[in-house]
């Protein structure tokens, strides 16, 4: 199939590759519509992708080794020692290989490789869209009052998307019960700790739990080439501060930037409270203004496609960041969208392949996510008593038969 206008409503991570895509697939006409007026580097921290999906986006097409990243090859799980040792009593060592980016310098990248023929709008909010029936063309109306229409409109809007409203209006996302803070800091900044940064080896992903909760703590690019930051997630119960949405009384986070220096001391103190010391010295030297809350929540729609509109991203799935798995999630729908457009002969043929198959990934993701939450947060076993056969038997169970952390490999 070739030719024809597609409009992607959402220019991040999930929105430049399902635009690459489409235009690599054959479109004639490919336009990005973002609702952000600039730049997205600092839209989010890090991330990390597992090797054997990194290897199969590489030969995909959709991820290259000219974006910067770090490598990891184990993961460290500890907890705090009653004897006080720095980084605490070791649980497992993991073997894990992966690569981890900072978000802004992936999305730049993902971004510089998109065709020069994509029109990428900013500060173009998507106010409403229509196409759902699949009765005539699909159709956008923005902030700015104008509407056009497109062969197809894809949403990759994130987890409030416009689009899944009206492909699927029913499916809303779902509270966890409990927070992620997330924080990033200069990694030089490690040399002040007692012992320096030579306590905590460059390739080691740590994960120090405790009873209601766990910090994940690892390496990133910084922005600028050359620099290296240190990216963490501490999930934590909810803080009985946290303002509630008036729409559905879920929790609300607060971005980059918006806490406050009290709010910060609140932090530094459960980490000081319940952490080996080094870890809990990491979260307390990042900066108030690298620092942000976000409610934990899951969404799974029960269909990713409607007459002429397509979801991909977290518009169509969205998993708690246990399972490692968002950015390659994403990648893999842009994949599974451009093999389902070669492979149809017009536009009522591309829909339904990509949706069987994007629609079994993200359900089981899903299902796996609340798994990994329920296993290692709310109901998470007793770090004192475990050992590491218990650690690797506990870590099968959570799995299933599916397996699935990192995200599933590609039916291709």
């Amino acid at each position: 199939m070739r030719g024809g206008s597609v409009a992607v409503v959402g220019g991040s991570i999930a929105g430049c590759a399902v635009a690459r895509a489409a235009s690599r697939g054959g479109a004639e006409r490919v336009t990005v519509l973002e609702r952000s007026p600039g730049h997205l580097e600092d839209r989010g921290v890090g991330l990390c992708i597992l090797l054997d999906r990194y290897d199969e986006l590489v030969r995909a097409g959709h991820l290259d080794d000219g974006i910067r990243h770090h490598p990891v090859t184990a993961r460290h799980w500890v907890a705090k020692d009653p004897d006080g040792s720095p980084r605490g009593r070791a649980l497992w060592v993991q073997p894990m290989a992966m690569h981890s980016y900072h978000w802004g310098v992936l999305w730049q990248g993902l971004r510089e490789r998109t065709p020069d023929g994509v029109e990428f709008r900013s500060g173009t909010a998507v106010t409403a869209v229509g196409g759902a029936d699949g009765t005539g063309p699909a159709w956008v109306e923005t902030a700015a009052g104008g509407r056009e229409e497109h062969d197809l409109v894809v949403g990759a809007d994130g987890h409030r998307s416009v689009v899944r409203a009206a492909v699927c209006p029913e499916a809303r996302s779902e509270y966890a019960g409990y927070v992620a803070w997330r924080g990033s800091l200069d990694a030089r900044l490690l040399d002040g700790l007692p012992g320096g940064a030579a306590r905590w080896p460059e390739e080691e992903v740590i994960t120090a739990c405790y009873p209601g909760g766990q910090v994940v703590l690892y390496r990133i690019p910084g922005l600028e080439p050359g620099t290296t930051l240190v990216n963490w997630v501490f999930y934590a119960p909810e803080p009985d501060w946290l303002r509630r949405s008036e729409e559905d009384s879920d929790p609300l986070g607060f971005p980059v930037g918006a806490l406050d220096t009290a709010r910060r001391g609140e932090l530094a103190e459960l980490a000081e409270r319940v952490l080996p010391p080094y870890w809990a010295g990491v979260v307390a030297l990042t900066p108030v203004e690298r620092i942000l809350l976000q409610p934990i929540q899951d969404l799974e729609t029960p269909r990713r496609t409607a007459g002429r509109l397509l979801l991909a991203g977290d518009a169509a799935t969205l998993v708690r960041p246990h399972t490692t798995s968002g950015a390659a999630k994403a990648l893999q729908d842009a994949c599974a969208f451009e093999d389902a457009w070669r492979a149809a002969e017009d536009w009522t043929g591309l829909l339904p392949g990509y949706d069987r198959e994007r629609g079994a990934a993200g359900h089981a993701l899903v299902g796996l996510s609340r798994r990994l939450g329920r296993a290692q947060v709310t109901g998470a076993p007793d770090w004192a008593a475990i050992d590491e056969p218990g650690m690797v038997a506990w870590w099968r169970r959570q799995l299933g038969a599916t397996g699935g952390f990192g995200g599933l490999a590609m039916e291709r």
